[in-house]
């Protein structure tokens, strides 16, 4: 038999007591609480996923741009809507490692990627930051990358505040195509 059609949320038992909140569930994070994909050491062969990504397609890594030293890649599990992060292709830690040419080529793609994330998404501002060890906030300490997060007026509603869920209105795939195509561009 057919269930009649009405106004009222479905009651989900399990969820705590009756509050008149709904919920939104993000199961895709906890991939990310539990360690799925984080090495299982400081090497560059215990797991980084920073050093197995560039061995993918553009598309399944999400990467967005590829330089000599440094590519830029779509955080799989992002702030905020077209979250890109510089990385090196070499396995380094810290960036007082980077040489030279290195730390030039990740400052030119967070300035590309600013740029790209304008044209493709009318970016107010961003969040530029590294986190540097694990202490510090890194969730994968053992690879240096550098966040880009695009800002909007008003991207902060009471989803976040309240219910502590981000809400993405498009996927990763087609977020990664969109600022590919503008990057040669930047």
């Amino acid at each position: 038999m057919l269930a009649l059609m009405t106004n009222e949320p479905e009651q989900q038992f399990g969820v705590g007591a009756p509050d008149a909140f709904q919920r939104l569930w993000t199961p895709h994070r906890m991939a990310y609480i539990q360690g799925e994909n984080k090495p299982t050491g400081p090497g560059a062969d215990d797991g980084c996923p920073f050093c197995s990504i560039p061995a993918k397609s553009d598309e399944d890594g999400l990467i967005v741009a590829r330089g000599e030293r440094v590519y830029a890649v779509l955080n799989l599990y992002p702030y905020n809507g077209g979250h890109l992060m510089v990385v090196p292709f070499r396995h380094a830690a810290d960036y007082t490692e980077l040489d030279e040419a290195e730390t030039a080529e990740l400052a030119d793609f967070t300035k590309r990627a600013m740029r790209a994330l304008r044209a493709a998404s009318g970016a107010h501002g961003f969040n530029i930051g590294m986190n540097q060890g694990a202490t510090a906030g890194a969730g994968i300490a053992a690879h240096l990358h550098q966040h880009i997060v695009p800002r909007w007026g008003g991207d902060t509603n009471f989803m976040p505040v309240v219910g502590h869920t981000k809400v993405l209105p498009q996927l990763l795939s087609d977020t990664r195509k969109m600022l590919a195509d503008v990057w040669p561009a930047v």
